[in-house]
């Protein structure tokens, strides 16, 4: 019986969507992370009968025929692009993204990478980099008899020194945004690169091309909304019930066909 398979269909894809749903919550306290949202589309179907084939008896045409679903599979993994709350650390190396824009970060390999988590760190050289030690693009080196520092909305990096009362500046930070954000390639740790689907970066100043700005002393929080991923695991898992009933129902009617004397 052909319900065999699609109802197995049916458990992989609600399988799927609970492996995405514990991926959220698992990363409800991660910093930047955007929800992500299982999508599924149906599978072929046999024509056993097209609509508009003419019924030989008589000639006329069949209104809309019989056809057969095979079941259903997984279309796409897709990222729900949200910003996040905006959480004070007063850190003084954690910014926060108010807006659109990613910052670009240099890998160990040379491959450029982007991100949104903001918790950036300080070398033993002053070099900031992530917390994974991944340098800021482009670099910025803080002297090491720098008291303090202090970024501006737009991204422009001071440093305060002792003898001086204003600022010098380091650096700036840039945002990189993308024609679709949501073709990134995400490589764990807070990191995505650049796909064919995403497109090529196009680094800008922050405030400018419709992209955010910065926001010293914060991060932003993951946008996973708790109640409703809760309510989405319920959903899934009651549809994972019903396709193992469906097979649990067939395998007792192929039972009572084998049993027909």
């Amino acid at each position: 019986m052909r319900a065999l398979k699609i109802a197995a269909t049916g458990m992989s894809a609600q399988q799927l969507r609970v492996e995405t749903i514990s991926n959220n919550l698992a990363n409800m306290n991660t910093t930047a992370y955007n929800a992500r949202r299982a999508e599924f589309a149906d599978l072929h179907y046999q024509q056993i009968s097209r609509a508009g084939t003419v019924n030989a008896s008589d000639g006329t045409v069949l209104p809309t025929g019989v056809q057969v679903g095979l079941g259903v599979r997984a279309a796409a993994v897709s990222v729900h692009l949200a910003q996040g709350a905006l959480q004070q650390t007063n850190n003084d190396l954690d910014v926060a993204i108010d807006g659109k824009g990613y910052l670009e970060v240099t890998l160990p390999s040379g491959q450029n990478a982007y991100t949104r988590d903001g918790a950036l760190k300080r070398t033993a050289e002053g070099l900031i980099v992530t917390s994974d030690g991944f340098a800021v693009s482009p670099e910025i080196t803080i002297p090491d008899d720098a008291t303090s520092i202090s970024i501006n909305a737009e991204g422009e990096v001071y440093g305060y020194f002792n003898e001086t009362t204003e600022g010098q500046l380091l650096g700036q930070l840039s945002l990189a945004s993308f024609t679709n954000p949501k073709g990134l390639e995400a490589i764990g740790s807070n990191l995505f690169t650049e796909t064919e689907a995403s497109g090529t970066s196009n680094l800008s100043t922050a405030g400018e091309d419709g992209l955010g700005t910065f926001r010293q002393g914060y991060l932003e929080a993951s946008s996973v909304d708790a109640v409703r991923e809760v309510t989405e695991l319920i959903e899934a898992q009651r549809g994972y019930e019903m396709n193992a009933k469906v097979i649990s129902a067939v395998d007792q009617m192929m039972g009572a066909t084998t049993q027909v004397r």
